[in-house]
């Protein structure tokens, strides 16, 4: 709001000292994540009393892990710190009227509530599997499909060609960067393409998908196949971030950690400058992701202050699907969702754990009559925590603390947010 709030008195002829900085991304991103710490600051006591009042905690099965029945009883349904810390400078700071915006917050909301529903019924109705699983994935196919077929739709959502200055239909513009301007002839196309890593001509068109010649039809294939692939982005990453939340402050820091490895994407592939000089998709308006990403990385680390070991709150459902759900998309609208499973690799590896310890011992116990454990324990997080001589994989031997482990896997995500970004110029 106080961005259009400028907007409106420059319009008025009406300046004020310091009100050329809000058309700043960098300013706005700054102010942005200031203000969701100082909001995340200010509402985690509060929050965290109420729920402690209300006697709203996390129910905690005896699965002998290390200081798991400790556990019991500290307060859950944290994430509405996160989401109140991320939609405050939001709502100060982006551009209101961008489409990525406007569906980044729909994300946040709609995941928010799916997540705080199934938080709701473990606490309240005292049933543990929470929400069922066919109403969650109707929330995450709906989220998906309002994603897909906006940016199907949205005239916003464009890359950008650059011309030469005598091509017909050409637009001019200067750009500025770092100590540099530049004049550039460009054409806005609306193209459904993504970016492959490491390879240097890196544009992944879906309509290579299309079994269709017909182009009428190609075009409607092309569009379905879109957005079957957002949906299933979306879905996967929500649940996999999900898996994660299993240890004080692993699934916290880590998507702090994707969060940064977002925003500098976004900063690149939105500056015509550096897009230019990377030799990468260049996507106009992706400042506004970068504000919004840069309140959401304020909101995780805010949170992590409580949600550190031995932790205060837990962000339960209602943290995780909508942290999840704001990773997908965001990587979604700057075209670099084959790269999420680079820079979201931690997700990624928890879900395969996850995946293949039950099918392995479903496929075993189906052949032998007894099922054979791959991981002593999962998702992965939980297997360097556990005593369990009859699974396959026993290293390590001995079970590691669990502030280590969830360091050890920070370290790991920050490696993968490197690798990240330096694919746009390894290719």
């Amino acid at each position: 709001m106080l961005y259009h709030l400028v907007e409106w008195l420059k319009e008025l002829n009406i300046y004020f000292p310091g009100a050329n900085l809000f058309k700043y991304i960098t300013f706005r991103s700054a102010a942005s994540v200031i203000t969701a710490l100082i909001i995340a600051f200010w509402v985690g006591p509060a929050i965290i009393r109420r729920l402690q009042k209300k006697q709203i905690g996390e129910t905690i099965r005896d699965l002998g892990l290390e200081g798991q029945i400790a556990k019991k009883g500290t307060p859950t349904m944290g994430g509405m710190i996160i989401i109140i810390s991320i939609l405050v400078p939001v709502m100060l700071f982006c551009n209101l009227t961008s489409v990525y915006t406007i569906l980044l917050i729909i994300c946040t909301l709609l995941l928010g509530t799916i997540g705080f529903l199934d938080d709701s019924i473990k606490v309240f109705k005292k049933n543990k599997d929470g929400l069922k699983g066919k109403y969650k994935v109707f929330g995450q196919v709906a989220l998906g499909i309002i994603v897909g077929v906006t940016l199907l739709v949205s005239k916003e959502n464009v890359i950008r060609i650059y011309e030469k200055p005598q091509s017909e239909g050409a637009k001019t513009e200067v750009v500025e960067g770092i100590g540099e301007s530049r004049q550039i002839y460009y054409r806005d196309v609306k193209s459904r393409t993504t970016t492959i890593p490491f390879l240097k001509h890196n544009e992944f068109k879906y309509s290579w998908l299309a079994p269709f010649k017909n182009e009428k039809a190609k075009d409607v294939a092309t569009n379905i196949i879109y957005v079957l692939i957002v949906i299933f982005i979306i879905t996967a990453v929500s649940n996999g971030t999900n898996l994660t939340d299993g240890m004080d402050g692993l699934a916290t820091g880590i998507s702090a950690i994707v969060g940064a490895t977002l925003g500098v994407l976004a900063y690149l592939s939105g500056n015509a400058l550096w897009a230019d000089y990377l030799g990468i998709m260049y996507i106009p308006n992706t400042g506004e992701i970068v504000v919004f990403i840069a309140a959401f990385i304020g909101a995780l680390i805010g949170f992590l202050w409580y949600n550190t070991y031995p932790a205060q709150v837990f962000m339960g459902d209602t943290g995780s699907l909508t942290i999840g759900g704001i990773i997908a998309t965001a990587a979604i609208m700057m075209r670099k969702e084959l790269l999420i499973p680079i820079f979201c690799g931690i997700f990624f590896v928890e879900s395969l754990s996850v995946i293949i310890q039950r099918y392995y011992f479903k496929y075993t116990k189906k052949k032998k009559g007894e099922g054979v454990r791959v991981f002593k324990m999962s998702p992965l997080h939980h297997h360097f925590q556990k005593e369990n001589p009859d699974a396959i994989i026993q290293y390590p031997h001995n079970p590691i603390p669990e502030a280590k482990i969830t360091v050890r896997f920070w370290i790991i995500a920050i490696i993968l947010g490197i690798i990240s970004v330096i694919t746009l110029k390894i290719r």
